[in-house]
């Protein structure tokens, strides 16, 4: 599958930057895209291998930062996705993450994270700001960090974390 190659982007003098000031790369992505993220999510690792092997190495690392793998929620911390990680804290209810969001105008995240912990008003949002790519990857995570909640209060089930 060679649909979408990221070019490599030059990154300058990205090591002189001052340590206290938060990098936050863009989130811009074709639709087949988020898609295959969203499918990724689902479990289907060859997409998971096509986003890492063509550039989209976020995305990798947030759908196992969804799973809660703390290494990927480091690396997204680190490596200029903070707002990915605030969308993912915020879906699992920290209010601190979800205001982070609003404060800084991530209302695409904010409502995504939203619509994930349950508010049926993200999902609207969404709906009616958003695409049909969004709504449906917004869709997905949610039905994994359901499947997830589900596994932790199984008394039946031993946890795997």
């Amino acid at each position: 599958m060679k649909l979408f190659r990221r070019k490599k982007k030059y990154k300058g003098d990205a090591d002189k930057k001052p340590a206290a000031k938060l990098s936050v790369k863009p989130l811009e992505y074709h639709p087949k895209i988020l898609l295959a993220w969203a499918k990724g999510i689902e479990g289907n690792q060859e997409l998971l291998n096509y986003l890492l092997e063509n550039g989209y190495k976020e995305l990798v690392m947030a759908t196992h930062a969804i799973r809660l793998k703390d290494k990927a929620r480091d690396w997204l911390m680190e490596n200029g996705y903070p707002h990915l990680m605030a969308m993912i804290n915020a879906a699992e209810g920290n209010k601190q993450a979800l205001s982070w969001l609003r404060k800084n105008n991530f209302h695409l995240l904010y409502n995504m994270a939203r619509a994930i912990d349950g508010d049926a008003e993200g999902f609207k949002w969404i709906n009616t700001n958003s695409t049909q790519e969004w709504f449906y990857l917004t869709k997905v995570i949610k039905e994994v960090k359901d499947e997830i909640e589900m596994g932790h209060n199984d008394i039946h089930k031993r946890s795997t974390d």
